[in-house]
């Protein structure tokens, strides 16, 4: 029966195309969400603690700014998209959108607000994910080095700039259909997906790119373990929503997805192609 099922499925390249997406739907979500709470405690250690504060102070800094543009904006976007009159259809339309338009908008703020602090944080989070890599192989700590950290800074912009051309190749499309009648109704969880996704990329692209492994070699990897990527993304987007903790979402990341690197992923990176 089965050999009968794969033999048709060989000749069927959509029957073969669900195979391939259950095949890639590895891992395990609560594995991944134990890779971001495990990294909540290792960001604390001794030799690591220092490199968590500066990616601490960029994320309050963004996140103040942000949330006082985003607050101004809100009410315009409610007054746009929102249905006016004192019609039943009117009402009853706003009670329905209100609350899809305000995670709607939630959502894009937040991924905005994501993209900024990483571009800014991206050369204090690879001495971070060195750090934490160190720590848990029981290695020496490298001594920081002020001018191997400027060094640093072009190549790290780089590689987040090519992060965010990924992000801006997928995100365009998911944004319009916020737009679209009726369509627009999916469009807050299929946004949510994918930041969850994005963000398991974003983070597990430290530790990696401190070990010479390339960004499109990132995704292949974590697509092997997708549904572990998920939960590892997905916690991180929820924490990012929880006040105070949002504050420690970026440095717990890169230590989680250090970890996630450590114990899963290193052991067949020489597959990775």
């Amino acid at each position: 029966m089965a050999a009968h099922f794969l033999l048709q499925a060989s000749y069927n390249p959509q029957l073969a195309k669900i195979l391939e997406t259950i095949n890639m739907m590895k891992g395990n979500i609560f594995t991944g969400t134990g890779y971001f709470t495990r990294g909540l405690s290792l960001i604390w250690k001794p030799g690591i603690r220092s490199f968590t504060l500066w990616p601490i102070l960029i994320t309050l800094i963004v996140f103040i700014a942000l949330a006082a543009v985003g607050i101004g904006y809100f009410e315009i976007v409610m007054e746009r998209f929102l249905p006016s009159g004192d019609s039943w259809w009117a009402s009853g339309l706003r009670y329905i959108l209100w609350p899809l338009l305000a995670f709607s908008f939630m959502l894009i703020w937040y991924f905005t607000f994501t993209i900024i602090a990483n571009l800014i944080g991206a050369p204090f989070n690879g001495f971070l994910a060195e750090r934490v890599e160190a720590h848990l192989k029981g290695d020496a700590y490298k001594p920081f080095d002020s001018g191997s950290f400027i060094k640093e800074i072009a190549p790290a912009l780089l590689n987040e700039i090519g992060k965010i051309s990924y992000f801006l190749v997928w995100a365009i499309p998911l944004l319009i259909l916020f737009v679209i009648p009726v369509i627009n109704l999916a469009a807050p969880f299929l946004w949510a997906y994918f930041m969850a996704w994005m963000l398991s990329l974003e983070y597990a692209d430290y530790p990696m790119d401190n070990n010479g492994i390339r960004f499109k070699q990132v995704r292949k990897s974590l697509r092997k373990r997708r549904l572990t990527s998920m939960g590892f993304g997905g916690t991180a987007t929820l924490c990012s929503f929880v006040p105070i903790l949002n504050l420690l979402v970026m440095p717990a990341a890169v230590a989680g997805a250090t970890l996630y690197w450590v114990k899963e992923i290193e052991a067949d990176s020489l597959d990775i192609t």
